[in-house]
């Protein structure tokens, strides 16, 4: 059990709406969790990240030649 602070007012008109706001609060951290792992993981890779756009820049994809843009023939 946890304990929030919410506006008094906002609870109210969502208790009067019956919405049920313990689900909309975790689905919302849910949301909050995964959107902050996500830009931290962007963040602790930004160097890999970097250095791989740097090799793609010097050597050019290795791949190139067998993909092809959406709509392009194969």
């Amino acid at each position: 059990k946890t304990s929030l602070t919410l506006d008094a007012e906002l609870l109210n008109s969502a208790k009067a709406l019956e919405i049920n706001v313990s689900a909309v609060a975790e689905a919302a951290l849910k949301r909050a969790v995964a959107e902050a792992r996500r830009k931290q993981w962007l963040n602790d890779n930004a160097d890999n990240f970097a250095a791989q756009a740097a090799w793609h820049e010097r050597n050019g994809h290795p791949l190139a030649e067998i993909m092809y843009a959406p709509g392009a023939a194969s």
